[in-house]
């Protein structure tokens, strides 16, 4: 195994984010996919959705970025976790990875720390999924120049465009520097039918991204939200409702690109 890494983000929150690499990374693991979540986000919702409390986790996603390469193998040892009956491996967060911008500020070479972490795990997983905080900062980048795909959950809202046009200057900035430009593909979320603005907003997207937009739409559905209420992935509690099934066909999606 040499796991493809896909980065979920977007500069907008609220567009369906965290449900998106929650339940994605559920959708992978039903196909019989080795899967490790890593939360990335100050604010914990993956880890929390997960049943992995801040204030109870030992080890998070802060110690990877602070702690000396060298530990690195034993270190990934004790951040990989996996309540009972979970599809997938998670490595929490923690508020201090708000902390990294000043604990890393003289640090040489931070925007590739992820990448070079990722090294030690990458042969036991098919995919790993980094949750991604809403703002442009050192996590955020390190989870961009480490994916192999960056997927971009975008509300069918015209607000949320606005979103979009920050992450594509971000990536714009990136690829001046990166040895090959970062590859994506846009996810059309929270889409209601019945509202004449999400089907404009929809086809908008559709004539301007054209294929770097994923042909899975997920529709609105107020499973993921009795799903993150109980701790747990919407297959867990109704996996034919029609959130599940839009990341089930995601989940094809993202394997044939390979």
């Amino acid at each position: 195994m040499n796991a493809k890494v896909l980065a979920i983000a977007n500069q907008k929150g609220g567009v369906g984010k965290t449900t998106t690499t929650v339940t994605l990374g559920a959708a992978l693991a039903r196909r019989n996919k080795k899967v490790l979540v890593i939360d990335l986000d100050p604010h914990a919702c993956a880890s929390v959705h997960m049943r992995f409390f801040p204030d109870l986790v030992k080890r998070s996603t802060y110690d990877l970025f602070t702690a000396p390469k060298k530990v690195w193998p034993v270190l990934w040892e004790q951040l990989i976790v996996r309540n009972e009956g979970q599809e997938f491996d998670t490595v929490p967060a923690s508020i201090r990875l708000s902390e990294l911008e000043v604990d890393l500020k003289e640090k040489q070479g931070k925007g590739n720390l992820l990448k070079s972490a990722l090294e030690e795990v990458r042969d036991k997983y098919d995919y790993i999924l980094l949750d991604c905080p809403p703002q442009l900062g050192m996590l955020q980048v390190n989870a961009i120049v480490a994916c192999d795909l960056l997927i971009i959950p975008i509300q069918t809202d015209f607000l949320a465009l606005h979103g979009l046009k920050l992450l594509f200057d971000t990536l714009r900035t990136l690829n001046k520097v990166l040895p090959k430009p970062v590859t994506y593909r846009a996810l059309a979320t929270m889409y209601d039918k019945r509202a004449g603005a999400c089907r404009r907003v929809l086809d908008l997207l559709g004539r301007k991204m054209g294929d770097l937009m994923f042909s899975s739409v997920i529709g609105l559905d107020t499973r993921f939200k009795d799903a993150s209420a109980l701790g747990k992935s919407v297959y867990e509690i109704d996996a034919s409702c029609r959130g599940a099934r839009g990341y089930e066909l995601l989940a094809k999606e993202v394997e044939a690109l390979w």
